[in-house]
């Protein structure tokens, strides 16, 4: 269905494809990871024909039909759900010739096909997409000019879901989706029918969707057939096999050398020690993955606070006129790993804004600890970073008092040496500057940190190393993610954000995955708390 052989391609001196080769067949579902920067989106844009290839071959048939989602947010006065119908172009073609068509073969040719790409019923099923992706029916009628740059990803997303390709190329397509939207899209992947060619640091989305890997290293990809689990699994077991040989390499080497060393100036012996130098030469050891390290993050202890950093009682959020969320009490104290669930628009950030005391109650009484300081994590951080200043400049405001060695010191716990130190945060990677965000608001020591979606720009390590670093602290955790798997190892607590309030929620994750698509019961008395 589509080959690549030996391909190579060049950047800017940088050899990002250096004879890569893959083979995909038609209804794959396959997972392409590596490191950030590492060329999977260019990968994605020679497969596009967007840029051209150095060398070798890229093949697919004449007639061959790929889909992605845009980079640009689609705009416009066009609703919802008329974009996601006319990315069909296909079907509007195949529409528009039957209105004109006197030959009676290509208008049955015409039918035909339209009954294969079932063209009749586009409505519906664009608007199960769109209901699916989180938008109302009344939302679905609303021009696209009514919503925000992340809904309109959404959007663009569910246009591409529509048009059923022969490949479906998606790339970080769970970035601008909640938890439940990432839910279903993950199920709604699970059984459609197009090949898929996925680009995901979310290892559960890769786990349940995908059944084969391609990792893209050092220009070269190697298949792995299985779900992401599987291909760790197997490469780290390889990573192990090689050291065990290169050690075992390392070894001889040493044994030949001390002949070698032994003999050299022997007149008797030269020859023999000549033969063996040129064996120790051709001992080559395998080329191990070790030379990516994975940065660790680590927020910073800070002195033990009394409990509860924050009570609330019948307190009512919102904004202006408009009440989001009503009759809320509870408290947060040391260790707390609580998760905010819910749709998009319930009012997780609300709540968030609230606790970390950038949002005043419209009532009910509440009480911070005088000496709390919060850590917040929020989504728009990375666009707030001030262009034109480095990591050290952000950092060094925020703790003028710190020498520059302490300051470096710091950016260094967050993967930060002295040349990213000083590179101008437009410079930076979408990874980098969300690693400078948690940076900066590490820097004050914080007794409550607050996570709204942090995960978009991490690659797959840099989120285990968030996973760890949230585990480690001694603090209390917020979280509001779409990461699963971040999700199962760090939250303690979940709590429901629906119907104007927050609840506890009382069952676990997978009981809400059911919840989410329609398979488990929602107890009333849980309603009712």
């Amino acid at each position: 269905m589509l080959t690549l052989k030996n391909l190579t391609y060049r950047i800017a001196g940088r050899t990002l494809l250096d004879g890569a080769s893959l083979q995909m067949d038609r209804g794959q579902k396959i997972g392409l990871v590596g490191r950030n920067g590492i060329g999977k989106s260019t990968l994605f844009r020679l497969i596009l024909g967007q840029i051209h290839a150095d060398g070798g071959d890229l093949n697919f048939a004449s007639d061959f039909k790929i889909a992605t989602v845009a980079q640009e947010a689609p705009g416009g006065e066009i609703s919802a759900l008329n974009f996601v119908i006319e990315a069909d172009t296909e079907r509007a073609a195949l529409l528009q010739e039957a209105e004109t068509c006197e030959d009676p073969d290509r208008i049955g040719e015409i039918h035909d096909r339209l009954m294969i790409i079932d063209a009749y019923t586009a409505e519906a099923r664009a608007a199960r997409i769109l209901l699916g992706l989180g938008f109302s029916e009344e939302q679905q009628h609303r021009p696209l000019s009514s919503f925000s740059g992340g809904w309109r990803m959404r959007i663009a997303l569910a246009a591409c879901l529509f048009q059923y390709p022969d490949l479906l190329l998606l790339d970080e397509p769970t970035n601008h989706l909640d938890l439940e939207a990432a839910i279903w899209l993950e199920n709604f992947l699970k059984s459609y029918n197009a090949t898929l060619l996925i680009i995901s640091h979310d290892r559960e989305f890769l786990n349940n969707v995908v059944t084969k890997i391609f990792h893209l290293h050092r220009g070269k990809i190697t298949t792995y057939n299985g779900n992401y689990d599987f291909y760790e699994k197997t490469r780290k077991e390889q990573l192990a096999f090689g050291q065990a040989y290169n050690e075992k390499i390392e070894a001889q080497k040493k044994h030949m050398m001390k002949f070698v060393d032994r003999f050299r100036a022997s007149a008797t012996k030269a020859r023999q020690a000549q033969s063996r130098l040129k064996a120790v030469e051709k001992l080559e050891p395998l080329s191990l993955a070790e030379d990516d390290p994975t940065l660790k993050l680590d927020f910073p202890e800070t002195e033990a606070l009394p409990p509860p950093y924050v009570t609330y009682d019948k307190v009512a959020l919102g904004y202006g006129d408009k009440v989001i969320l009503q009759h809320l009490r509870g408290t947060i104290g040391p260790e707390d790993r609580i998760a905010l669930l819910g749709a998009n628009g319930n009012g997780k950030s609300t709540f968030a804004k609230f606790l970390a005391g950038r949002l005043e109650p419209k009532s009910g009484h509440y009480h911070r600890s005088p000496k709390l300081r919060v850590g917040y994590f929020h989504q728009h951080q990375v666009e707030d970073l001030k262009k034109g200043d480095t990591a050290y400049h952000h950092v060094a405001d925020l703790m003028p008092k710190a020498s520059e060695t302490v300051v470096r010191s710091f950016l260094g716990r967050f993967g930060f040496d002295k040349i990213k130190s000083d590179v101008p945060v437009e410079k930076l990677s979408g990874g980098e500057k969300a690693r400078l965000v948690m940076a900066l608001i590490s820097s004050q020591k914080p007794h409550l940190l607050i996570f709204d979606e942090p995960t978009n720009h991490l690659d797959v390590e840099m989120r285990e190393s968030l996973m760890m670093a949230i585990n480690n602290f001694a603090g209390a955790v917020i979280l509001v993610t779409h990461d699963w798997h971040l999700l199962r190892h760090t939250a303690d607590r979940l709590w429901l954000v629906a119907e104007g309030t927050i609840r506890p929620y009382e069952g676990d994750l997978e009981d809400y995955r059911k919840e989410v698509l329609g398979g488990g019961k929602k107890d009333e008395k849980k309603k009712k708390k």
